[in-house]
């Protein structure tokens, strides 16, 4: 008995490292780079690090990324002047654009489209409105150099909080255990494709067995449009807290968005207000493509091409750039 369970352990262990050695040589695990808190506690990816993104069960995306000096993936580095035109594209993980090699990137698409400009793409992961505001009011100094900024925000999860604060969880993420879970190809794979899902279910549904659970009333449609109009409502003062707090520049600031997910009085706030936004609703809706990836909903290189054919067509019709 007790060499069969010795034996049991060698070949669990041996089939183990197989498997480790199958994934690295097929590149199946992705690599995440590392994230930091810098001096103006602004959150960003270390920089100068390279690797390459991995979505999929089978490879389905496989794209390499590059993070310059400035903590952002880029072919480019960010070096603004009085004397360069200069255009920052500043969001989340659909600028950031980990889903395609980083010099095929929306912004070198615009730069492609317009000759002589620089685009710079300030992307992160899970940056919402208040980041990106207190991202330019932190690196003012930068920004002001720079022409035209454009700030992609979808409403529905970009203005949750009217105040900036640091994200511990996305940070403990750094945490030396978590540095060396991820030396392990193979659980970063098993991981991203949802191996270890059920375990950790079962482990948060005992952790939560003896909690008391409540009761849910269903509601009614009314009652869930009122809950909606509250929500934007609640949505729409967070906007206003973080311009009055961190400032936005009317003349060189302009939000991306998709209307048809937006809300209307969100909408109508801008315009009555003045706020230009670039609306890639009609682009997308009139493509006789997919603009989404087929496993989740960030922009496949159609959506990026017209991502880009946006930003350009409004710079240019706006007078912001000569073509």
């Amino acid at each position: 008995m007790k060499k069969l369970i010795l034996k049991s352990i060698l070949y669990v262990f041996l089939i183990i490292i197989l498997l480790e050695g199958l994934v690295r040589v097929f590149y199946l695990g992705k690599d995440t780079p590392t994230r930091f808190l810098d001096t103006y506690e602004v959150e960003k990816w270390k920089p100068n690090q390279n690797g390459y993104s991995v979505t999929g069960n089978r490879r389905q995306n496989f794209s390499e990324y590059h993070i310059n000096a400035s903590g952002y993936n880029s072919y480019r580095e960010f070096t603004p002047t009085k004397k360069k035109i200069e255009i920052a594209l500043v969001g989340d993980s659909f600028i950031e654009g980990f889903h395609q090699n980083y010099y095929n990137s929306i912004g070198k698409k615009i730069e492609q489209k317009i000759p002589n400009i620089e685009v710079y793409e300030y992307g992160y992961a899970g940056y919402d409105f208040a980041d990106q505001l207190h991202l330019v009011y932190s690196y003012k100094e930068q920004f002001d150099l720079i022409d035209h900024v454009v700030l992609g925000i979808k409403f529905s999860n970009d203005l949750t909080r009217g105040e900036y604060k640091v994200v511990k969880s996305r940070l403990a993420l750094e945490s030396p255990i978590h540095k060396i879970l991820k030396k392990s190809k193979l659980l970063v794979y098993c991981k991203s494709i949802g191996v270890l899902d059920p375990p950790q279910e079962l482990i948060y549904r005992i952790t939560n067995i003896l909690k008391p659970k409540k009761k849910i009333i269903p509601k009614n449609d009314i009652e869930i449009q009122k809950l909606k109009e509250e929500k934007d409502k609640m949505y729409l003062t967070n906007f206003k807290n973080l311009v009055s707090k961190y400032g936005y520049d009317k003349e060189r600031f302009t939000l991306l968005l998709d209307s048809q997910i937006t809300s209307s009085a969100f909408i109508s706030y801008l315009e009555e207000n003045k706020y230009n936004y670039i609306d890639f609703s009609s682009l997308f809706k009139s493509s006789d493509h997919p603009t989404t990836l087929i496993y989740d909903r960030h922009w496949n290189n159609n959506g990026r091409n017209l991502i880009a054919k946006s930003i350009t067509d409004y710079l240019i019709n706006k007078g912001f750039i000569k073509k």
